[in-house]
């Protein structure tokens, strides 16, 4: 049985991957860190934990048990991994960050979105964790990037039908609805339940930080440089995340071209679904679950391909995906602690 510590345990991602890994039937948790809680233990801070998760928070610069671990789930915010990451691979641990520390191929597109980088040379190795695109190189990997929950729900729907040739990389639009719970588990003005509630929102429209990820990936799926535009909108409900695409149809594509396509790229039992034909998914329909929900339609009039995907940002957007690409590294099955159903209603 493999030991594993989340650092980072009390940031909604963090108490996500808590619960999921108290599921795993292949893992022991042997550490779990906060600086807000820290001596605390998990269940007086989170009570539906009871039972589940018998450890005490510790902060990282007192954590006696980190180098126990063989895995490290890092659910810290972006530029406070990269202090952190170094150290745990030193120590031999492998390590999944759920930051954007580390998912960028070239230091200069990380610092020119972000802030300046410390730990550079980590690039090179980490390995993007897209796990139903990059399995086999997951499998091997030290450092694993987790994708963001906005380029999970862009990017599956997507690199299938621009690695076949059946879009044109021109004029792609992404458009996507998140819940609140993306903007993360701190005290802020513009998530207050007055603010968001009975209301929708488009914010940091043409400068969203995740923009340049669904390029660089979309980029090497082309194998030439991908320009999209992409504009993320903020909706009153907690968790999920719809996305709808526009793509131009490439050549005499067809509906029945798209839909091989998607289903070669994603065979059936696993985590991303194929809608029939002509359907749409919905958030509801995926809330809870690491499933990907994709359906698609095409619009004769404009010769669009429109394509929808659901995720529960989360889980699929965050720590679904960060236990799925652990359980590739362990030469686990990749449904294990993560296979359960979605929420409904």
């Amino acid at each position: 049985m493999e030991k594993v510590a989340i650092i980072g345990a009390s940031g909604y991602t963090g108490i996500e991957i808590m619960r999921l890994v108290a599921m795993h039937p292949h893992v022991e948790l042997v550490a779990v860190s906060s600086e807000q809680f820290a001596g605390k233990e998990v269940s007086e801070v989170f009570p539906f934990l009871a039972g589940k998760i018998r450890l005490v928070f510790q902060s990282l610069s007192q954590h006696t048990d980190l180098e126990k671990a063989d895995y490290a789930l890092v659910a810290l915010p972006h530029q406070k991994a990269m202090e952190v990451v170094p150290g745990l691979l030193r120590k031999g641990v492998r390590v999944v960050d759920l930051s954007a520390d580390f998912r960028f191929r070239t230091v200069a597109v990380y610092e020119q979105w972000y802030k300046a980088h410390t730990a550079p040379g980590l690039l090179a190795d980490a390995v993007y964790g897209l796990s139903e695109v990059y399995r086999e190189r997951i499998r091997g990997a030290a450092l694993v990037a987790n994708p963001g929950c906005y380029p999970t729900a862009a990017l599956l729907p997507l690199i299938p039908v621009i690695k076949s040739g059946l879009v044109t990389t021109d004029g792609i639009v992404v458009d996507a609805k998140s819940g609140v719970s993306g903007a993360g588990r701190g005290a802020v003005l513009t998530s207050l339940f007055a603010e968001v509630n009975e209301g929708v929102k488009a914010y940091k429209v043409g400068t969203h930080q995740h923009t340049p990820e669904i390029e660089q990936e979309l980029s090497f799926a082309a194998q030439k440089p991908v320009v999209i535009s992409f504009t993320p909108h903020l909706i009153p409900m907690n968790r999920g995340i719809l996305g709808t695409i526009y793509a131009t149809l490439a050549g005499n594509a067809t509906g029945e071209d798209v839909l091989q396509c998607y289903r070669g790229a994603y065979p059936e039992n696993g985590f991303v679904r194929i809608c029939p034909p002509g359907t749409v998914p919905a958030t509801h329909q995926v809330r809870g679950s690491n499933f990907c929900d994709i359906g698609f339609v095409i619009d004769g009039r404009t010769n669009r391909l429109i394509i929808v995907s659901a995720i529960d940002n989360l889980l699929k957007g965050g720590a679904g995906q960060a236990v799925q690409n652990m359980n590739i590294m362990a030469g686990f099955p990749e449904d294990a602690g993560i296979n359960q159903t979605p929420l409904f209603p």
